[in-house]
C-alpha cells in the first residue's frame, strides 16, 4: 500500500490527500488569520514537514466539542455558539501535528506540537478558503470525518506557503 501524505497550501487554503503520487482528495481549509509563521504565540500556521502525532475523537459524534483535547460532552449547535461567542470551537476530531524540523517547527519557541496546532473541525457557519484560525487548520466537519478515517499517527503533513 502506498504511503499517505497530506499537503496543506496556505496560499490556496486547501488540504490535499495523496496516496503515493496519486491525489486522492482535496478539501478547502481555513488557516491562520495572521498568516504563516512558526513562533509560539503568533497565531500563525507553521510551515514545513510535520507528522500526525495523535488522532483524537474516534467514535464520537460529528460536532463533538473539545476543550484541551477532551470531549466536553457537548455537541455544537448554533445556539451553543451564540451562548459562547468567544470560544474557539474545536469540533468533531483532532489531528494533532508535530513538527519534524528542529529549529524550524520543532523544539524551543517554534514547536508545533507544544503550540497545540491541529487539523480540526469548526462550525459550519465559519468560512472555508479564507485564513481565519488562530494558527490551526480548520476543516468542515464532514470533510474532517472523511479525512480522519483515512489517516493515522505518523502520516506526513507538509504545510507550504
Amino acid at each position: 500500500m502506498s504511503a499517505l501524505k497530506l499537503v496543506v497550501s496556505i496560499s490556496c487554503q486547501q488540504l490535499v490527500l495523496f496516496r503515493g503520487v496519486q491525489q486522492v482528495a482535496v478539501w478547502p481549509v481555513s488557516t491562520g488569520l495572521n498568516g504563516a509563521g512558526e513562533q509560539e504565540g503568533s497565531g500563525c500556521t507553521p510551515r514545513g514537514a510535520h507528522v500526525i502525532r495523535a488522532c483524537i475523537g474516534a467514535g464520537l459524534p460529528a460536532c463533538a466539542v473539545f476543550v484541551g483535547r477532551r470531549f466536553t460532552g457537548e455537541l455544537y449547535t448554533p445556539e451553543l455558539g451564540d451562548a459562547f461567542p468567544q470560544r474557539d470551537w474545536i469540533l468533531s476530531r483532532i489531528l494533532w501535528l508535530s513538527g519534524c524540523e528542529p529549529g524550524v517547527n520543532r523544539l524551543g519557541q517554534v514547536d508545533t506540537m507544544r503550540r497545540y496546532i491541529y487539523i480540526h473541525g469548526t462550525p459550519d457557519s465559519e468560512p472555508m478558503g479564507v485564513p481565519k484560525s488562530h494558527g490551526c487548520i480548520r476543516m468542515r466537519n464532514a470533510d474532517l470525518l472523511d479525512l480522519f478515517d483515512q489517516v493515522a499517527p505518523g502520516v506526513s503533513v507538509f504545510i507550504e506557503e
